[in-house]
């Protein structure tokens, strides 16, 4: 009798840690195809200079993608209907369709932007079938505010260490490691920037651009062991005038954007460097400073960018046009 009770222990103890390691290998292997579904290139790449989740609460300039996922899908959502919601406040964000009446008075509206409806598409199909990254205040924040936190299963935090899943930046193809060094760079800039525009006004903002925008790019270029450009073929700073082969490459993306088709890091590989290059595009925020004169910029702010840049080209822009690039060059 103990010898068929200790053969059941046996049986009960095999059974058990298979089931362990086969749920850890489901959770791992279900974050390796989240991390390869396209929606999470392009939630970083269109929305984490707003809404990264590494961004402190003290630090953010709009909610976390995890704040839009928790108010937008409960039990009865489905993902129609959540693509749906997405596609319909990105065509026209307003405070009175909003769901996030605290992100509203507390950040304003978002600035209004044009993505392709793909785009869109494939973000709110990410972030409904994958448990996408949260800060580490965002639950307990989430609580005070819903008073009962229930959690559908489908906006936890990762229990997967990132650096199992994820290469480190030096590790990437050479396209991805260049947009990353712009992405990171694109999110300081703008989160100083909308920051201080929110807290200080278009005119403290210009001030901003014409005094710290080069110390953190070179302190990003820093960071990164890299040289961290942003040009243009209408530059504000005459300094920021794209060269022949840069100029090709803006007319290239500006097709993309012509065409209604997310855009592609550029990759030149050279004998011992890397360059890459990528889009810089216009928001309604964008052209306060960059739209047409009397119309998009007013005159305070016409008058303070003659004084700051004589020769200034940078105006004149609508929403969703390529005012520039970004220039990435890195050793191979």
């Amino acid at each position: 009798m103990k010898k068929v009770i200790a053969f059941g222990v046996l049986i009960v103890v095999f059974f058990g840690c298979k089931n362990t390691k086969n749920e850890a290998y489901s959770v791992f292997d279900k974050q390796m195809e989240a991390n390869k579904h396209p929606g999470k290139k392009l939630m970083e790449i269109n929305c984490y200079t707003c809404h990264s989740p590494s961004a402190s609460q003290t630090d953010r300039i709009g909610p976390p993608m995890i704040a839009i996922k928790k108010h937008y899908i409960d039990e009865n959502t489905t993902k129609t209907q959540f693509t749906a919601d997405m596609q319909l406040w990105i065509k026209n964000p307003n405070a009175q369709d909003a769901k996030m009446y605290g992100a509203v008075k507390r950040f304003g509206v978002m600035p209004k932007q044009s993505f392709p409806e793909e785009t869109i598409a494939k973000i709110a199909e990410y972030m409904f079938d994958y448990e996408i990254d949260q800060p580490e205040w965002f639950e307990k924040h989430y609580n005070e505010e819903k008073g009962d936190f229930k959690s559908n299963g489908k906006g936890k935090k990762s229990t997967i260490d990132q650096q199992q899943v994820e290469n480190s930046i030096e590790e990437l193809p050479y396209a991805e490691r260049g947009l990353k060094y712009a992405l990171t760079t694109k999110a300081v800039l703008g989160k100083n920037l909308m920051g201080t525009i929110q807290k200080k006004g278009t005119l403290e903002a210009l001030a901003f651009c014409n005094e710290k925008a080069y110390p953190l790019t070179d302190s990003m270029s820093v960071v990164h062991n890299a040289s961290i450009k942003r040009v243009s073929d209408k530059p504000r700073n005459q300094n920021n005038l794209a060269n022949k082969k840069e100029l090709t490459y803006i007319n290239s993306f500006k097709n993309d954007i012509k065409n209604n088709t997310e855009p592609k890091p550029i990759v030149d590989v050279l004998e011992d460097k890397v360059q890459v290059y990528y889009p810089i595009k216009t928001n309604a925020m964008c052209l306060q400073c960059h739209g047409k004169p009397n119309q998009d910029i007013k005159r305070p702010i016409l008058k303070s960018l003659a004084n700051l840049y004589p020769d200034d080209k940078a105006v004149g822009y609508d929403l969703n046009q390529v005012r520039g690039i970004w220039s990435i060059s890195f050793d191979k």
